[in-house]
This record gives structure tokens, sequence and C-alpha cells, in this order.
């Protein structure tokens, strides 16, 4: 007879120990250990049988299976590389009512409209309130809702009738063996649907609470299980759907929509969108041709200089790389001799936008020596480049797609390299 042995499991992270602890060394919770048993010993274990039919040639697998079909919204097509891919698992993580919700039943609705069947799993919200939330959105009464939140019986379920699109509402509420919620509860919710939805050809999106670090809540690994990560954000009077991760498309693509009382509206001119409320001869002000994926952006950067009472003086930045931004400072004051001892200098990038991009560098610069001298730059330019240590400008991924779009959004005056080789040389032919 095989011998029983008892070990202890973290409740929050599954973290295994032989004895009970009192603090989890693995994630840090409390009292989170609980008991279980196991069959220990060689011979408490049956061999597994080799299973041949899992083999199969690369050239026997269909290509058919990956056919994508269109989401029914272009900018959510942008960002996922064309459109859904059946057996897809996406993760959609998101502040609290930024909109998740709606853009989802938005996506439920042209999967409808499609002939295809959709099952909404809500979690968090009655019917009744999905039902207000529809009725604005004018969605169809086809759409079935879930309030099933146990995992086991959510399988069953499932099984009985599998959808051709899930929306899970969020994983968050999913329960295991564990409390939901947790990181157990998250992690093993999260690889049973993925499971699921490889052997069936459903499409599924997972909706995620995010911590305040701005990543989704649970363990790392949920990432690493589906095939696409998206995060839904918030710039100014705009959200921004960004892909962290896709096995399908891109990785850093952007889509832009507007909140709008019938829902999410797509922006499809994300440059105009962001420029509409630039100041005109204003110095310090510059636009800058930046690259997010694919797609290429005429954005605003601005700068202002303000002398400071204070020895040390401040360096804020906002929606830009705040190291990079340090880097073209110094090079300013050591290679031009622009004095910023004495000044607190902003920079910022207008719309709320965050783009960590070193194509930014030469529009920081032009806009932080413009914001010091007083003096504005030509309203038809629009610069890129990156900046090297000893002031000269090097090309960046992306330049002709970026040059096409400063031409699109009506800038006849572009500054770049190699036609200009200094920061420098662009602000004396500028300035």
């Amino acid at each position: 007879m095989a011998k029983i042995t008892a070990q202890y499991r973290c409740a929050e992270c599954g973290y295994k120990s032989v004895k009970v602890l009192g603090r989890c060394p693995n994630c840090g919770a409390w009292d989170s250990f609980k008991e279980e048993a196991s069959r220990g010993g060689p011979r408490a274990e049956a061999r597994p049988q080799a299973n041949l039919e899992a083999l199969t040639k690369l050239a026997g697998v269909s290509a058919d299976a990956e056919a994508r079909f269109d989401s029914g919204i272009g900018e959510l097509d942008r960002v996922l590389g064309g459109g859904f891919v059946p057996g897809e698992v996406l993760l959609l993580g998101g502040e609290p009512g930024v909109g998740k919700s709606t853009l989802l039943l938005q996506v439920a609705h042209r999967m409808l409209e499609t002939g295809r069947r959709v099952v909404y799993l809500a979690g968090e919200e009655s019917p009744g309130q999905i039902r207000l939330r529809a009725e604005r959105l004018g969605i169809s009464g086809e759409l079935e809702l879930l309030r099933e939140t146990r995992l086991e019986p959510l399988l069953a379920t499932l099984e009985a009738a599998p959808p051709d699109f899930l929306v899970v509402d969020s994983v968050q509420t999913l329960e295991t063996a564990s409390a939901a919620g947790s990181l157990v509860a998250v992690r093993d919710s999260t690889a049973a649907l993925t499971r699921f939805s490889k052997g069936s050809g459903m499409t599924t999106v997972l909706v995620g609470h995010v911590t305040k670090e701005g990543i989704v809540a649970g363990p790392k690994v949920i990432e690493h299980m589906v095939d696409c990560t998206l995060y839904l954000e918030t710039a100014g009077n705009f959200r921004v759907l960004r892909s962290a991760k896709n096995r399908f498309g891109p990785v850093g693509e952007m889509g832009v929509f507007q909140m709008l009382h019938e829902g999410m509206e797509e922006v499809p001119n994300p440059s105009a969108a962001f420029l509409a409320e630039r100041p005109v001869g204003a110095p310090g002000s510059v636009v800058a041709l930046a690259l997010s994926g694919e797609r290429a952006l005429a954005l605003e950067v601005q700068a202002l200089a303000a002398r400071t009472p204070f020895p040390a003086p401040k360096r804020v930045s906002q929606g830009l790389d705040s190291r990079r931004v340090d880097v073209v400072l110094a090079v300013l004051e050591r290679r031009l001799g622009l004095q910023l001892g004495n000044l607190d200098i902003y920079v910022n990038l207008a719309g709320g936008l965050r783009v960590f991009d070193p194509g930014l560098d030469l529009a920081v610069g032009l806009a932080v020596y413009s914001a010091v001298m007083g003096r504005a730059i030509p309203d038809a330019v629009a610069a890129v480049g990156e900046v090297g240590l000893a002031g000269e400008l090097r090309s960046v991924e992306g330049l002709e797609r970026r040059l096409r779009e400063g031409r699109r959004a009506g800038f006849h005056r572009l500054v770049h390299p190699p036609e200009f080789r200094s920061l420098e040389k662009a602000l004396e032919k500028l300035l």
C-alpha cells in the first residue's frame, strides 16, 4: 500500500512545503498554507503510457486552422495584426472604468452579426446591468450570458455546447479549489480555459484587473499562457489600446478610441486628433514623428523653462522616457553651451500619451532650446532623430514611415538625419 505523506501548499501562489509556514517565502502571504495529501514512494506512481498519436509532422498541419477573422473594429484589428485567430486566448487589462467591458460588448455584437455564437461570462455584473449597457450600445439580444463562475461547471457547460467566441469578465472572479482572485485560482483558470480553447477552436478573451503598477493582477505565468496581452489605457480624452505580447501579430502596436455615450468610437487619424489643440507660434512647442508598433504618429512635444530659487533644479518629464530626456539636456548643456543649471525644465508629450521612442530625442532638444531662448520653432516643421552623446543625429527605425506621416499631416519641412548631421546644425537652420 502506498504511503500517504502530508504536504502543504500556499493558497495564494501554490508554493509547496513539507511543513506549515507562517509566511510564504515565495509571495509573502501570511497563514496561507493548507494541507493536502499525496501518495509518496516510487511504487505508488504508475508509469505513464506513451502516446504516439500526439506526434504530428509539420507538413501535415493545415494552415486553414489559423485563418483570421475580423473583429469588425478597425483599430482593434490593427492591434491584433489583422483580426482574431480561432483557438486564440487573449488577456485584456486596464484600469476600472476605462472601457474594457464596453469594448468587448461591441466586439461581441460584431461577432453576432457575422453569424458566430458568442457567450459572455458575467462575473462582476448582473444580467440586468449588462442589458442596460447593451441597450445603450444597441447590441443584439442574441448574446448569451453566463453567470457560472465555478471553473468545473463552467468547463462542463462549454463542452456541452462550445461557442465560437467567449468573453470572461473577469478572470479574477473564477473559483477553483482556491478562493476567487487568488494567484492559484487565476493561474488554474487561465490554464484550463487555454487548454479548452486550443482543443475546441474557441476564441477566448479574458478580462484582467490591473495592479497599482499597471500590470495584470495574478501570477506572471498567465501572460506566458495566453497568446496575446492587451492593455487599454486613458490618454487625455482618448483611450489607447496597446499590445504587450502577440504571437500572431506585432508587439507594441497601438489603436486609438474615444469614449462616447454610444460606446467606443475609433479615431482613424490620431495625429490630427492629438495635434488639434496645439498652440501656434508658441516657444517650446515642436511636432515629433513617433513610431508605436507599425503606426507612425505626429505628436506635440512641449517644453517649459523657469528660473528656480532652489540649489537643485527640477527635471520633470511626462509621457517620455525621463532618462533619454536627461541625456538630451546634458548634450544641450555640454555640446551647445546652453546654461540650464539655474532652470527648472519641464518636458511633456501633449495629449496624455506615453511613447518611449528614441526618435523623439531631436524634438525634445529643439523644444527645450526653443523654450530657454524664447524663440518659436516654425509651425510647418516636424522633427525625428536620435541624439547621440556627441550631439550627432542618428537614424531611427521606420524613418520612411514617419516621414510619410509627417507629409500626410501637412508638415512641409521635415528635420531628420542624414539631412542634418547634428543637433547644433538643426538649430542653426531653424532658429
